[in-house]
């Protein structure tokens, strides 16, 4: 518990339980503070604060209810300043590493957090939760809005971690919530179309991906694919672009790659490293290779980091081979972009059978599921289309567009479940099975609902029965 008049300059002596700026997310004794969103201004809400039982507010204009306020200058500024109080944790006692990109930057960032743990505590913070060690907290998006993100370090800090590895979504950068942070080295994997409900366009979403580097400390690192078109122009001061075009300052070579691991070649400053992964697909050596550079560029051996590599063979949720004794391929993975799902896809040796059971998520982008739709059709040998957090749209009408720009056949089962069980039903000796969209969330978004469910649970289940 904290007093209002230690969060803010005031005089009025109250007890606060928590701190939040979203009304929904208020509970009793909290502090609201009426900050100004990107489209909402929190001040008009007020009153639903109040109903979910917040003991005073903070504003920048005379509140109207009974109820005791403090007014404040730039109310922005000011939420970051008592979050940072409430949570006794500043920005600037930590080691921040920042990775941003449309696919990639989960597995990046578990690859540079399991690294970094091997030498010492690091926090990961991203679409897998958070995480120190064997300790894990939950929460709500692959960057924390805010007040969750400094409380989120705050749990770091109180677990002697102070290192952290952070995912970092371009709607955070566009909310600013880690305007007051600075990374030691700051990656971006790739930038392609995304998010486009949120940004509007193509050009305001690179721009926000790339708005990342403007929070580098001054003798920070940026890491970027120089391969990626949208990367290209990048300047920044440390820049390494890396890449397999021989213009890039880092340039990688494959020398193998097969269903077991991938070898390839790190060509960098001179020095030619060789790097072994239990990761497949060429997409994963890009992810490799800006892990390899991230930990490079934060002191640590180049032995120890290519030795780290080698033993890392899995990570949950991300082309994550499944085995219950089935005598096919099961493969779970998160990919839900045009991008990440053609990697997927094209990551499949040419003679196998695929079969992509995936939808597309409710109250996001349109445009872009008939661009999905297609490729998966015209690029495996089965596809079931199903739900996948559809919110308030219909699974049916979402399908309907999936499928409008190819006439080829597919199968429609709206039921997640009963669709992943179609596709083990008819899956042959040869198959491979692509259970896309997903990974390993534990929820479905219905409505405004987060019902639990969960792909892995879904096909740990079919086996199990059987």
């Amino acid at each position: 518990m904290k007093r209002l008049c230690d969060l803010v300059d005031c005089d009025l002596d109250i007890e606060v339980s928590g701190v939040a700026d979203d009304s929904r997310l208020v509970k009793e004794g909290y502090v609201y503070v009426a900050t100004k969103g990107y489209n909402v201004d929190h001040y008009d809400y007020i009153d639903m604060a109040i109903e979910k039982g917040c003991s005073c507010v903070v504003a920048d204009r005379k509140v109207d209810y009974d109820i005791p306020y403090v007014i404040v200058d730039n109310i922005n500024d000011k939420f970051y300043d008592i979050c940072s109080k409430f949570y006794d944790v500043d920005p600037a006692e930590f080691n921040f590493v920042g990775i941003t990109g449309t696919d990639g930057k989960t597995t990046t960032a578990y690859l540079v957090n399991e690294i970094l743990s091997k030498k010492e505590k690091t926090t990961y913070i991203g679409t897998l939760g958070a995480l120190i060690g064997d300790k894990s907290m939950d929460i709500h998006n692959t960057t924390p809005i805010v007040s969750e993100l400094y409380d989120t370090l705050r749990w770091s800090k109180d677990n002697g971690s102070y290192n952290v590895v952070m995912e970092v979504s371009s709607e955070a950068l566009l909310h600013k919530r880690v305007k007051h942070f600075k990374y030691k080295v700051a990656g971006i994997c790739n930038i392609t179309e995304d998010h486009l409900n949120v940004h509007k366009t193509i050009e305001n979403y690179i721009a926000c991906k790339k708005s990342l580097l403007d929070y580098l400390d001054k003798d920070g690192y940026a890491i970027v694919n120089g391969d990626d078109d949208n990367c290209k122009d990048i300047v920044s001061n440390n820049l390494v672009k890396f890449g397999f075009d021989k213009s890039n300052d880092c340039t990688i070579e494959i020398l193998d790659e097969n269903l077991k691991g991938t070898k390839f070649n790190i060509n960098y400053q001179d020095k030619t490293y060789c790097i072994y992964t239990p990761l497949v697909a060429r997409y994963n050596v890009y992810n490799v290779t800006m892990a390899f550079l991230i930990c490079y560029h934060l002191g640590f051996d180049a032995d120890f980091i290519i030795d780290a590599i080698s033993t890392i063979s899995n990570i949950s949720g991300r082309r994550e081979r499944l085995d219950f004794g089935q005598d096919f391929e099961i493969i779970l993975d998160y990919a839900h972009t045009l991008n990440g799902i053609k990697n997927v896809i094209e990551s499949v040796p040419k003679d196998r059978d695929i079969i992509v059971v995936t939808g597309a998520a409710g109250g996001r982008e349109k445009s872009k599921r008939r661009k999905i739709g297609k490729f998966i059709l015209e690029n495996c040998n089965t596809a079931i289309f199903t739900m996948d957090d559809p919110r308030y749209e219909s699974v049916d009408e979402i399908i309907d567009q999936m499928v409008e720009d190819s006439d080829k056949e597919y199968i429609r089962i709206i039921d997640r479940v009963e669709a992943i069980h179609k596709a083990f039903d008819i899956a042959k000796p040869n198959s491979t099975v692509l259970v896309l969209g997903k990974g390993r969330d534990t929820y479905m978004a219905i409505e405004d609902r987060k019902d639990y469910y969960c792909d892995y649970d879904t096909i740990s289940d079919y086996f199990n029965k059987r």
